[in-house]
C-alpha cells in the first residue's frame, strides 16, 4: 500500500516531469491510498489549469474520473484528528488530514511538498526516497 498526497496524484495525471516517476511508484504497488481530500484538491489543481487555458475543460473532467479510479478506497479522518496533526507539527489543517491518515495506518505518505517533509519527517517521503524503498 502507498500513502499518497494530492502532489502525487496530480503528477500522475498531469504530464510533466515527475510523472515518469510517479508511474513508476504506481508499478511496484498500484494499492494507493489517501484522504478523501485529496478529491478536493485535486479538483482545486484542474480547475486553476482550466482557468490558466493549460487544461481544455473536457479533459480536466476525464482526469478527475480517471484519478478516482485510482484511489478508489478513500478514508476520511476526523476533523479533531486533523486539526491535532495540523497543531502538533504546524502544518495547515489540510495538510493535518494526511498526517492523521498516515499515524493512523502507520505508513509515511508520499509527497513532493518540502515544507510538509520538513515538518513531519516520521510520517512523510519524498518521491526519490519512496522509489529507493
Amino acid at each position: 500500500m502507498v500513502l499518497v498526497d494530492t502532489n502525487i496524484l496530480a503528477y500522475l495525471m498531469i504530464e510533466g516531469d515527475r510523472t515518469a516517476a510517479v508511474r513508476r511508484l504506481r508499478s511496484r504497488d498500484p494499492d494507493w491510498r489517501s484522504e478523501a481530500f485529496i478529491m478536493i484538491e485535486l479538483s482545486n489543481v484542474l480547475a486553476t489549469y482550466v482557468r490558466a487555458r493549460a487544461l481544455e475543460r473536457d479533459r480536466a473532467f476525464r482526469l478527475l474520473a480517471e484519478a478516482e479510479a485510482v484511489i478508489p478506497a478513500l478514508v476520511t479522518v476526523p476533523h479533531w484528528r486533523a486539526l491535532e496533526a495540523a497543531a502538533e507539527y504546524g502544518i495547515s489543517a489540510y495538510d493535518g488530514r494526511f498526517i492523521a491518515l498516515a499515524i493512523q495506518s502507520r505508513h509515511r505518505v508520499v509527497t513532493e511538498d518540502t515544507r510538509l517533509l520538513a515538518a513531519a519527517p516520521r510520517w512523510t517521503t519524498s518521491l526519490a526516497d519512496a522509489l529507493r524503498a
